[in-house]
Parts: C-alpha cells; structure tokens; sequence
C-alpha cells in the first residue's frame, strides 16, 4: 500500500489536490508530488475575480489563485482554475442571506464544503480518473474494520471537524487529508523546507465573501431594504429600544444591542435570546434565559449505520470554537446532560464518540425540556 492506501506505486495513483492558495494546500500538493504521485492542482474561482482582487486575507481570492498557479508551477505539477461562481451563488452566498433573513446564524464554509468541494470538485476529480482528491483540512481520516472514518485532528487548535460533518461515506471513501496528523507548525517547516512562496503567508480568517467580517453588508447588498427597523423587546414583554435590522443579531450577543442600561435590577447585563423574523423582533433577556438542553435537528448526515431510536451517548459541538458537550443523541435532536447558552438556529450540532465524527445535522430551533436554571 502506497501513503494514500492504494496497492500501486504513487507514480500510478493519480490525485487531484483542491488548492486554494494557502499554505495548507500548496504543502498537500507539493508534498505529494515530492513523493511521485501524479498530482492535479485544481484552484476554484468563486466569485468575480475583479471583485476577489480587492480582497486580502480570504480563501479563493485573487491573489490566492495567483499562488497556487505559482506553487504548481515552482513544483512542476498540473493546475487548473475552474469557474465555479455561479454554483458558489447559489449554493453558498444565497443561502447564507436566505438564513440570515430567517433569523438564523449560517455557516458558509460547511456549505461551501457541502455543496461545492465535496460534492463538484468532488465529481470533477472523478471525471479527470483521480484515485482520490487531498484537500489541506486539519481532519484525520482512519480505515477501521468497516472501512473509513473521520476522526478529529491531532493538533486540537486546528481542528475542522466540525466544519466537515456534512461529509458523506461516498466521499469520505474518496477524500483523503494528508494533514491531519501532525500540527500547523510541522506544515510551516515543510513549506520553508520545499521553498513555497506561501511559506509564511498567514491563514484566512474571515469568510471569503464577507469583506472585514460585516456579515449585514453582504445581506443588504444581495437584499437591499433589508436593514429593517423594529423593536428590540424583553421575555416579559417590555420593548426596550429600536433595532435597525434583526441582520445585525445573534442569539447570545451581549455586546452592542443598542438600548443602554437601566432596564434591570442591579443593571444586570441583557443578552439576545431569540430573533423574531416574522414580527421584526430582537428579545433580550437574562443570562439564564439562554439555556437550552434539546436541540433539534434537520438534514442529518450519519457516518454509521444508524442512530439508534433509544439514543446513543455521544459529545457534542454546538459552534466550532466551543468544547464539546455531553449529550444523548437521537435521529432527531439531541439532548444535553446540562445545559447550553446561546444555541442558534442555522449552526451545526456536530456529533463525536471519543475522537471519530459520527456526524451531525443543522440546528432548526432548541427548548429547556429537562433542565431548570435557577433565575
């Protein structure tokens, strides 16, 4: 078995590496073809590529583009750049302002890898006769006894599981992630050591089509006049202030809601605890009033045979940053042996027994069922 697990030398195994001009991508690439496989760079324009030059520091951007045609190049490897705006808008920047617009909190990366990379590139991979496609993700992907899974990453702090849990067996027996076994450090050494332009060229942080992170912008720019005024209320159903558009809120934000103090005993802080789209609401209230123990699911994708209807003990994420929670998880919801604070529709509830990623679905909604927090 050569390095990516097929029984042929690497010189025959032909893999198709998804670059996005990073230096994560550029090292899988490079890597790969250090090693004699036939490597295809394939870089995806996914949005005006005059607008994407304006952008620094974004995934698939002008200049990323740019630096993976310059690495393929220095390395001596095939690359091409696909156009794959039109399905980016429609799959990606249209949900994410549909979701907005509902009150939501999207994810677009998980979109993005749902509907464009894993799903697109995927099928484009296939078409080019690729044994496999290697992407830069900090993901493990392990062969056990009934075939491939996804695991965490070794290295916890670049850890994208959670942004992959939309990722089906079919792809997963495909994909592989070069990556996920060592730390971002040990990928910087391989780039100064291989002499890449990108060797020091910082990670993306902000989402590739929201611009210094102003998620409001890009809704009102896709739907103008939707910076609707309204009213920002109370659980007891006082109305505090005026919002200029439930765009503007997230459940769980304490910071920047407008109203000034003076509402509470004591001046206790006030935090969104629901988006009210249809009446044009922002409800804030108490700390405590945040606390969720079952959230419901939708659109689930399970990397087992299936989730039992007794339910399963599991870990979950509820947003990527945050550790994971006990729960139980059942086909539909899961529910939390305590409770959690700020749980938005529209976000992910990723799924995990030990380090492997059995999966997870999008959060429609979340109630207190079996928790009391005392006020």
């Amino acid at each position: 078995m050569n390095s990516l697990g097929f029984d042929k030398a690497p010189k025959d195994t032909r893999v198709v590496v998804a670059m996005s001009g990073g230096v994560d991508s550029s090292v899988v690439a490079s890597l790969l073809h250090e090693q004699g496989y036939q490597v295809v760079g394939i870089t995806l324009q996914l949005y005006d590529h005059g607008e994407a030059l304006k952008k620094k520091g974004a995934c698939c951007a002008g200049q990323d583009i740019y630096d993976a045609k310059r690495v393929a190049e220095s390395m001596g490897f095939e690359h091409y750049v696909l156009n794959y705006q039109s399905r980016f808008q429609d799959n990606v920047i249209e949900d994410f302002v549909e979701s907005y617009l509902k009150g939501e909190t999207p994810i677009p990366c998980v979109k993005c890898n749902q509907n464009v990379k894993f799903k697109d590139l995927l099928q484009t991979a296939q078409d080019l006769g690729a044994d496999c496609m290697a992407t830069g993700h900090y993901i493990q992907r392990l062969v056990g006894d009934k075939g491939a899974e996804l695991h965490r990453a070794i290295d916890t702090s670049k850890d994208q599981s959670y942004f992959l849990f939309a990722t089906t067996q079919e792809q997963l027996d495909f994909l592989r992630f070069p990556l996920g076994g060592w730390s971002k450090d040990i990928t910087r050494q391989h780039a100064e050591r291989l002499g890449l332009i990108v060797a020091e060229k910082p990670d993306s942080m902000d989402i590739c089509f929201v611009p210094g992170g102003s998620y409001a912008k890009v809704v009102e720019k896709f739907r103008p006049g939707a910076m609707k005024p309204g009213d920002i209320v109370h659980i007891d159903g006082r109305t505090l202030g005026q919002h200029e558009g439930i765009i503007n809120y997230t459940v769980g934000q304490r910071r920047g809601l407008g109203i000034g103090g003076g509402h509470t005993d004591n001046n206790s802080p006030l935090f969104v605890v629901g988006l009210r789209p249809d009446r044009n609401q922002v409800v804030v209230g108490p700390y405590e009033a945040l606390a969720r123990d079952t959230i419901f699911l939708k659109e689930c994708n399970w990397l087992m045979p299936e989730i039992p209807a007794e339910g399963v003990d599991v870990e979950v994420k509820l947003r990527s940053a945050q550790s994971p929670l006990p729960a139980t998880l059942y086909p539909d919801r899961a529910v939390l042996k305590m409770p959690a604070f700020g749980v938005a529709a529209g976000q992910a509830c990723v799924a995990y027994i030990g380090n492997r990623v059995i999966g997870g679905g999008w959060i429609t909604g979340a109630d207190n069922q079996k928790i009391t927090v005392a006020a």
